[in-house]
């Protein structure tokens, strides 16, 4: 039976596959490489550590990286400051020998009153509150709908990320899907950085492991980055289509909790959709309406 890798090995292996030599001013070399991306030994090189130190390090044998080796990987690794704070993390687990993370406040899945009025008074721009694993823990009614039948789930499964990657309708909605697939997984591994014991956690990445091939060949490529403000083009079946700007904004006391809010410039065909989409979800939610695919 072999040993398994450590997550700190498995990230550096990730990373280091995804840096091409030419973009670091390194030469190709003679003959076929084996392995994409950096060599072993050229980020050694680069990072200012002997070959052997690395290696051990990357298969786990050495677990106490200091806060200078830590940097000059992430900097031979071209990593942002968020992709750095996971590497440091990372090597905080492995210098704890595997052993949980610190006790961390526990996370609130209660929505309060005034955050729920707060969704209700920015209508019509669709809204939702999500979890750090992104559960919808409450949504106006065009936030609920902007993703096409998320409504029929039940409530416990009402997930944004769960949604991008199983639901028959998520393909068709954004265009460029694969985009948006890498995004929810790259939230995910940042959220791993921080609280990588957390059950919620383990369960969605479980979850999506064993349904969706494409979640796994995205997960193992260790991209982290936390979703924040943007743009975000739908192909929405019930009022065409409309490009929303989306503010992300934490809040506080529970442990991750975000307010997601889209919009657009009035006047706009983009406004004018996202009414209709507010109009209509308030009709669905009545009873008194079945969306029918939108057409020019």
């Amino acid at each position: 039976m072999t040993e398994q890798q450590p997550e700190l090995g498995r990230f550096l292996r990730a990373r280091r596959a995804g840096v091409a030599p030419t973009d670091l001013g390194l030469p190709l070399g003679a003959g076929p490489r084996r392995t994409p991306g950096l060599r072993r030994e050229e980020l050694a090189a680069l990072a200012g550590v002997s070959i052997d130190y690395y290696i051990r390090l990357e298969r786990g044998k050495e677990t106490r990286p200091s806060p200078a080796v830590v940097e000059a990987l992430g900097r031979a690794l071209r990593l942002d400051a968020e992709e750095v704070a996971y590497l440091r993390e990372l090597a905080a687990q492995a210098a704890r020998g595997g052993a949980p993370s610190p006790q961390r406040p526990a996370v609130s899945r209660n929505v309060r009153p005034t955050l729920r009025r707060l969704l209700e008074t920015v209508r019509p721009c669709p809204a939702y509150v999500l979890s750090r694993t992104n559960d919808i823990l409450a949504a106006n009614p065009s936030g609920l709908h902007l993703t096409p039948g998320m409504a029929d789930w039940p409530e416990k499964k009402r997930n944004t990320i769960r949604y991008t990657f199983l639901h028959p309708q998520a393909r068709s909605l954004w265009p460029d899907w694969e985009t948006k697939a890498r995004a929810c997984v790259a939230h995910l591994r940042a959220v791993a950085g921080t609280d990588p014991d957390d059950p919620e956690l383990a369960a969605i990445v479980g979850e999506l492991a064993v349904k969706s091939p494409e979640f796994s060949r995205m997960w193992e490529r260790y991209d982290v980055r936390r979703v924040g403000n943007g743009q975000k083009t739908f192909l929405h079946p019930a009022v065409g289509t409309m490009t929303l700007s989306h503010e992300v904004m934490e809040i506080n006391h529970t442990g991750g909790g975000r307010i997601v809010v889209y919009s657009a410039e009035p006047g706009t065909p983009d406004y004018d959709a996202m009414v209709l989409l507010d109009m209509e979800s308030v009709a669905s939610f009545a009873g008194g309406f079945s969306p029918q695919p939108h057409t020019t």
